[in-house]
């Protein structure tokens, strides 16, 4: 590799880096292998890093290939990383429009100052999302994992998988306690989550309003089990309540709080095409 990766670590839907989802940044991965990729995000420990494996394409700065590793596996799109990598390029960069090319395909990045925090906002436009069944087998074997019945979700939400660069079960509980404090055991959800293909979290939510939900996100993988933000869920929960008709034009979903590291996601629902997901980044140091 010759010497040690530069990565930048970012803390994606928060003000402060106590807070939010913590990211590895490598702006220029163009000279790593897969094997070395996957040894950096593994040593950095974070949920996900990020890696511009062709910084440039064309020479266009604002055109950029990027693949995501966890510490375990390479995952095909992270919004928090993402979020994170934008905000980190706008600060070297400038203010503007970035593309990613994902494997999930095209991502685009809008990059903007917050007129009244000073704070630069980044807000991705998701794939388009799709929903799928959640079969009743695998929904009652995922209820048993967390130690909830059928009767604990709101039925207002029926539990469904959707995609919006990941594929997400969707579960929204009706009682805030059952949902601030079901605990599961980790390895028995990550062999369910490896059998059923899903890459993302498990994505559990109480609606706290009509436009305004709190999240958790189960995420089993090495050192941690719940994931303070997620980007790719939240896009994932916007073009779900859309396919069901449940959408606002804007909801923010809190997350974190669980794991001691409280984020702000703001998710605009528009009539068609991706989900806008947006937050701010900061720089842990």
């Amino acid at each position: 590799m010759g010497g040690m990766t530069s990565v930048l670590r970012y803390a994606a839907f928060a003000s402060t880096p106590e807070g939010g989802n913590p990211a590895g940044i490598v702006l220029d991965a163009s000279a790593l292998s897969e094997t070395e990729m996957q040894k950096t995000a593994a040593d950095v420990g974070f949920a996900e890093t990020a890696f511009l494996v062709d910084p440039a394409l064309g020479g266009d700065a604002g055109h950029a290939r990027v693949r995501y590793f966890s510490p375990i596996a390479e995952i095909p799109f992270c919004g928090h990383a993402t979020v994170a990598t934008a905000v980190a390029l706008a600060r070297r960069n400038g203010l503007g429009t970035v593309v990613f090319e994902t494997p999930v395909g095209a991502v685009s990045i809008v990059t903007t100052r917050d007129a009244g925090t000073g704070e630069i906002v980044a807000a991705f436009t998701s794939v388009e999302p799709k929903l799928a069944g959640l079969g009743d087998d695998v929904l009652a074997v995922l209820l048993g994992l967390l130690g909830v019945a059928h009767d604990d979700l709101d039925p207002r939400f029926p539990p469904q998988l959707s995609y919006a660069g990941n594929w997400h079960p969707v579960l929204v509980f009706a009682d805030r306690e059952r949902f601030d404090t079901f605990a599961y055991d980790p390895a028995a959800m990550r062999a369910l989550m490896d059998a059923e293909g899903w890459t993302g979290t498990v994505t559990t939510l109480f609606a706290v309003g009509d436009a305004e939900f709190e999240a958790r996100n189960i995420f089993p993988v090495g050192t941690m089990d719940e994931d303070p933000a997620t980007g790719s869920a939240a896009a994932s929960v916007g073009g779900y309540l859309r396919t069901l008709g449940l959408a606002p034009d804007r909801i923010v979903i809190h997350q974190g709080a669980h794991v001691g590291r409280p984020s702000l996601l703001t998710v605009d629902i528009p009539p068609t095409g991706g989900i806008i997901v947006s937050g701010t980044a900061v720089e842990i140091v």
